[in-house]
């Protein structure tokens, strides 16, 4: 069993940008030698979150809708209101709804996803910033 950690380093505009990792992420899992394994993608913020969809304009629209229905930008959320200059309470929330992190099987050094799922940044933030993400890939 072996263990390999690859950072990401990813430029994101933040209001919902949703960036596509699936590549990034098989090439890791290529370029470690490992054969069969699992493969983590964690996010290192908390106003963003990586997750599985069927990476397509329609839904990449749906989702930003989604989020900005359930969770909507107010400056009443407490983090805003206790601290001066911060307007970003909703992205934190939208984070800790979808969560930090995604694992992915992989065997034969390709990834085990369905045919439509990709593996996508969401940056829920109300500004750009780059983003670091570690790649963890588990196997022999």
């Amino acid at each position: 069993m072996a263990v390999k950690t690859v950072p990401l380093h990813i430029g994101m505009t933040g209001d919902t940008h949703i960036e596509n990792l699936t590549k990034p992420v098989l090439s890791a899992v290529v370029q470690s030698g490992l054969v069969a394994g699992l493969v983590t993608v964690f996010i290192k913020h908390t106003t963003a979150s990586v997750m599985i969809i069927e990476d397509e304009p329609g839904i990449r629209a749906d989702t930003k809708d989604f989020w900005d229905r359930t969770v909507p930008a107010d400056p009443r959320w407490q983090h805003n209101t206790r601290n001066p200059g911060e307007d970003n309470g909703h992205s934190h929330l939208r984070g800790q709804l979808q969560g930090p992190s995604v694992t992915i099987p992989f065997a034969d050094r390709t990834l085990l996803l369905g045919i439509w799922q990709q593996i996508v940044l969401v940056d829920f933030d109300t500004q750009a910033r780059s983003r670091e993400l570690i790649v963890q890939i588990i196997g022999e």
